[in-house]
């Protein structure tokens, strides 16, 4: 069986895929969620760039004990996972990008500008972490959403820290690895949710038509909140993908 690693959100941390590491573990899957620098107890990289915590996961899989990984990435997960295969392609098995792009605005550009803005203003103006959790994870849930994972998309968000919020939030808007779409050879599924307005499904099903081979799925009633949201529906969709092609 192939590892599994999970990569998480900008609100996220590694306990955000515990509904994920528990039902693939049980079916004897080595799956690990990490902490990308910053969260919970990972060190930072300085500078906070996407050469940085690429070449942070490639450490990590290689303290795994080398073998080749499924990279399973949840919105910015998803960008990072993009990131690390066109670095490191030799280092992965497997792709799953749910709820992502493969590009977000370009750096500079006024798109970038309003959403650092949007993001980090609150802070600025003296909001705490969770605050901000209470005001934009409601926006994230789908029609369907479990109530649990939203409680535990809320927790899991209180818990970052700002400084590194704030550099996630930068570090999103530098990503841009469309061209690298056709070039995936590795088996690919993309997850969307069908009520999802931050990664809407209609992107992400172009975005897994440019890639060779490449299986899409929509989760009906799904927000961005993915995984937690809808836990059982996520699983035996990337379950049933993992025995497809033997992975």
């Amino acid at each position: 069986m192939t590892p599994l690693l999970f990569l998480h959100g900008i609100g996220g941390g590694h306990a955000a895929w515990d509904a994920q590491v528990a039902f693939f573990a049980q079916l004897g899957y080595r799956a690990v969620a990490w902490d990308q620098p910053g969260y919970g107890e990972a060190p930072m990289v300085d500078p906070y760039d996407l050469d940085g915590v690429a070449g942070a996961l490639e450490r990590l899989i290689v303290g795994l004990g080398g073998a080749r990984v499924m990279l399973v990435g949840h919105s910015m997960g998803g960008c990072v996972a993009q990131e690390a295969y066109a670095r490191y392609p030799h280092r992965v098995q497997g792709l799953a990008l749910c709820f992502t792009s493969a590009a977000f605005g370009g750096k500079g550009g006024d798109f970038a500008r309003q959403f650092i803005a949007a993001r980090v203003e609150p802070l600025d103006s003296g909001s705490t972490m969770a605050e901000i959790a209470a005001v934009l994870m409601p926006a994230m849930r789908g029609a369907t959403s479990d109530p649990d994972g939203f409680a535990r998309a809320q927790r899991v968000m209180s818990r970052v820290s700002p400084q590194t919020y704030r550099k996630a939030v930068a570090l999103l808007t530098t990503f841009d690895r469309r061209p690298l779409l056709p070039q995936i050879s590795v088996p690919t599924l993309l997850i969307s949710g069908s009520d999802d307005k931050t990664a809407p499904p209609s992107v992400m099903e172009k975005m897994a038509q440019k890639i060779p081979g490449a299986e899409y799925f929509c989760l009906p009633g799904c927000g961005h909140l993915g995984p937690m949201d809808q836990p059982d529906a996520f699983n035996s969709a990337l379950l049933a993908f993992l025995q497809r092609n033997s992975l």
